[in-house]
C-alpha cells in the first residue's frame, strides 16, 4: 500500500533532517524538498485515475467538459499551489509561501469566470 511507502519514507527523511539540520543545514532542507517531490510523484497515479473518474460521470451526466476541465484545473491548481507553498514555508520562506498562495487565488478566481458566467446566464433565463 502506497500510504506505508509514503509514511516510511517521511520517518527516514524526517529524521535524517534533524541530524543533517545541525551540521548542514541547506542539505536538510534539500532532502526535505526531494522528499516532498518523490511523495507528490508517488501520488500521481491516484491524482490522474480520480481526474478520469469525474471525466466519465461528466460525460455520463452530459456535463460540458469545458466546466469540468476548469474545475479539475482549479482543483489541480490548489494543489499544486498548496504543495509549493508548503515547501517554501519548510524552507523558511513564508513570505514567498504567502505569494504563492495569493497568485494560486488570482489565478483560480480568473479560471472560474466562465463557470460563473454561465451560471449567472442560467439563472437569467429562469427569471421572466
Amino acid at each position: 500500500m502506497d500510504i506505508f511507502q509514503i509514511v516510511g519514507l517521511g520517518m527516514v527523511v524526517c529524521v535524517l533532517a534533524i541530524i543533517l539540520r545541525h551540521q548542514k543545514p541547506p542539505m536538510a532542507t534539500l532532502l526535505t524538498m526531494t522528499a516532498g517531490i518523490i511523495i507528490f510523484i508517488i501520488m500521481l497515479p491516484q491524482i490522474t485515475a480520480v481526474f478520469s473518474i469525474f471525466r466519465d460521470l461528466s460525460s455520463q451526466a452530459n456535463v460540458n467538459m469545458v466546466y469540468m476541465g476548469t474545475i479539475l484545473k482549479i482543483v489541480g491548481v490548489a494543489y499544486i499551489a498548496d504543495f509549493g507553498s508548503q515547501i517554501c514555508r519548510d524552507a523558511g520562506e513564508g513570505a514567498l509561501a504567502s505569494k504563492i498562495e495569493f497568485a494560486a487565488k488570482i489565478i483560480v478566481l480568473v479560471m472560474a469566470v466562465p463557470i460563473i458566467v454561465a451560471v449567472l446566464q442560467s439563472l437569467l433565463k429562469l427569471v421572466p
